[in-house]
């Protein structure tokens, strides 16, 4: 569960809720019933917890391509709409792929390779 390794890091650090809060950019309440459960982050909250944590928290595969979608959405908090519209395809194109339902071949394979590999060298 993310609100473990959120209040882990935290106790590590020294660290009060309310700091932690302000260095995620949300409220006290929010990190409190994430770390207690309550309730999760919205994907777009991913990018500034992997950099708060210093590491990726996320226990889904990553080796397949649709776990290296789901990856790079978590990391740049993507959702599937928003990678949709940076790859120019339609949003069930992403959700298929990040099921491992279907993949894009040949060259729109190193299309999606490279905008993903471009994006990336650009954040």
């Amino acid at each position: 569960m993310i609100g473990d390794h959120l209040k882990k890091r935290r106790m590590d650090l020294h660290m009060s809720q309310a700091t932690a809060a302000r260095t995620l950019n949300v409220s006290e309440d929010c990190l409190c019933y994430w770390e207690n459960g309550r309730n999760n982050p919205q994907i777009s909250q991913y990018p500034a917890i992997i950099a708060f944590l210093g590491y990726y928290p996320f226990d889904h595969e990553t080796e397949t391509f649709g776990g290296k979608i789901k990856r790079y959405k978590y990391e740049h908090g993507l959702s599937n709409e928003k990678l949709a519209k940076l790859l120019n395809v339609d949003e069930s194109t992403v959700a298929n792929w990040e099921r491992n339902k279907r993949v894009p071949l040949g060259r729109s394979m190193k299309r999606v390779l490279l905008a993903l590999n471009t994006n990336a060298a650009h954040e």
